[in-house]
């Protein structure tokens, strides 16, 4: 990551167009979209594609997939703001969110959150799902839930590339990635 830069493409700063306006009245304006405020039409594109509304998935479902995908892509930038904004939301843990730094254990995760980290995990080292593990997220995940973690899924994939390939800073009030032990 670049150190004395906040992007390797600089945010834009106020005032933005009003169709940007209206959408930081309802987002916070971070680092990551502000440098997508510079056009108007990718902007409109990215945010019009997110998962932060109520779906098929819990909260802390859709919490754990994003972490873990940001954790597995080495995001530290959006990790940082999913841990910020909603990781005390969703009630996870130090022990859990540290958790999702690590490879997946049977010990840190069980029933559904268990699910999930996998599922992000055979999608990180392969994008394939084996059908016996198929099989096992079917009996607990409805198939507009599965379409929805998949989706999910792949669009965080895309902000870590965005993010990581930008060298995005962290956001000043997000927490980093601890040291390496």
């Amino acid at each position: 990551m670049t150190s004395a830069k906040e992007s390797r493409i600089a945010p834009a700063e106020a005032p933005w167009p009003e169709s940007i306006q209206v959408r930081f009245q309802k987002l916070a304006p971070l680092r990551l979209f502000r440098v997508l405020a510079r056009d108007e039409r990718l902007f409109a594109r990215f945010v019009d594609g997110g998962f932060l509304d109520r779906g098929h998935l819990s909260l802390r479902e859709r919490e754990l997939a994003i972490l873990t995908v940001c954790a597995r892509c080495r995001s530290e930038y959006e990790w940082g703001v999913h841990v910020h904004f909603f990781a005390g939301k969703v009630g996870f843990s130090e022990a859990e969110i540290a958790a999702t730094l690590q490879p997946f254990s049977a010990a840190r995760w069980s029933g559904r959150d268990a699910l999930v980290v996998r599922l992000c995990e055979a999608l990180q080292d392969r994008c394939d799902i084996a059908e016996k593990f198929w099989t096992e997220l079917r009996m607990e995940f409805t198939e507009m839930a599965l379409l929805e973690l998949l989706l999910l899924i792949g669009k965080y994939r895309q902000v870590c590339i965005l993010t990581n390939a930008l060298a995005l800073q962290p956001e000043k009030e997000a927490p980093r990635f601890p040291p390496p032990t």
